[in-house]
């Protein structure tokens, strides 16, 4: 058994990774679990071009077979050599669990495996199985901090051979964040914007990145958590016109679920009324926003909650991987949970 904290990640990976061959990659920060696990199927040595050493499935493929899992990793390899097997959108299938105990058990020689999961609440079955199981590796991956953002900001920029003042660094830390490879990417298309510049300027990030109005992004949220498909539309009008980068409004919409997924928590744990969460975890709000999510804590349940949350991570990672398609797949999704708050 082992867990590794999201500050440990990167010297595990360099020292400690190989050692193991079983890994749980979770978190609500759907890019940095994606990351991670890609990092981690490099570091097996597996060859990922190689269709007869990875296998890539889907937890679909599972439920349709339960135990395929372990026939994959039993099956002897057509050419020999090692093989990865590599599962997506886990969640906390009991079977999966099942099998991950029995391989522990039991563990094919040459054989590898990376589970990519959602935000596993602690004690849910997967996590549980992951931090409790023989030999398996337990990694969670939650939404990066101001420091990690500094890290991520100083690592991108610097192979660019770019610096940034201060006064970029702070508007580029409100924009970002929420998802690792989104982050990234806006960075890189920063990046890529200035390049031929030595020092990045304020000016650039709002002229790339959006020069949205975070009030605009707000009633766009807000129009979405009450429900009113009307307001939505036309505060997204508004950002559209003022040339405002849609994606801003669906990274913003994610915050604020992942901030109500959290208030869910302590409300169900600590059995607290809505309005004393909002006293805690709710008090940095405006005063004009307070209402809304306090009506958002009363009418979506914690697992409705944390279900658009994983929704809204994934459309994210979408819109990074089909550029072209940005604005459609967050207007799409946005319209959709405003639709859904207005069912509730």
């Amino acid at each position: 058994m082992a867990e590794i904290k999201s500050h440990e990640f990167e010297g595990f990976l360099e020292r400690s990774a190989r050692n193991y061959r079983l890994f749980v990659v979770y978190g609500p920060d759907r890019g940095l679990v994606s990351e991670r696990a890609g990092l981690l199927a490099a570091k097996t040595g597996v060859s990922l071009d190689d269709p007869f050493s990875l296998i890539k499935l889907d937890i679909a493929d599972l439920q349709r077979d339960q135990g395929r899992l372990l026939d994959e990793a039993g099956a002897i390899g057509l050419f020999g050599g090692d093989k990865l097997i590599w599962i997506r959108g886990a969640s906390n299938e009991k079977y999966l669990v099942d099998s991950l105990q029995a391989l522990s058990a039991s563990m094919p020689d040459a054989t590898f495996i990376v589970i990519e999961a959602g935000d596993l609440k602690k004690g849910s079955l997967l996590r549980k199985g992951a931090e409790t199981t023989r030999n398996v590796v337990a990694i969670p991956c939650y939404a990066d901090d101001t420091r990690a953002l500094n890290s991520l900001i100083d690592n991108e920029l610097s192979s660019a051979g770019l610096g940034i003042t201060p006064a970029a660094r702070q508007a580029l830390l409100e924009l970002i964040g929420g998802d690792r490879i989104a982050s990234r990417n806006e960075l890189r298309k920063l990046a890529l914007y200035c390049r031929g510049k030595s020092t990045i300027e304020e000016h650039h990030v709002t002229e790339i990145i959006g020069d949205a109005s975070a009030i605009s992004v707000d009633d766009a949220v807000d129009a979405i958590l009450s429900g009113n498909p009307g307001s939505f539309l036309h505060a997204m009008q508004k950002i559209i016109s003022s040339k405002t980068a849609v994606f801003l409004v669906i990274q913003a919409c994610l915050k604020q679920f992942q901030l109500l997924d959290a208030m869910k928590t302590e409300m169900e744990e600590k059995r607290l009324p809505a309005a004393q969460v909002m006293q805690t975890l709710g008090r940095h709000l405006h005063f004009r926003r307070k209402p809304i999510i306090e009506q958002a804590l009363r009418t979506w349940s914690g697992e409705a909650v944390a279900r658009e949350a994983n929704r809204l991570q994934a459309a994210i990672l979408q819109t990074r991987r089909r550029a072209s398609l940005e604005d459609s797949i967050a207007l799409q999704t946005l319209l959709s949970t405003t639709l859904q708050s207005a069912r509730r």
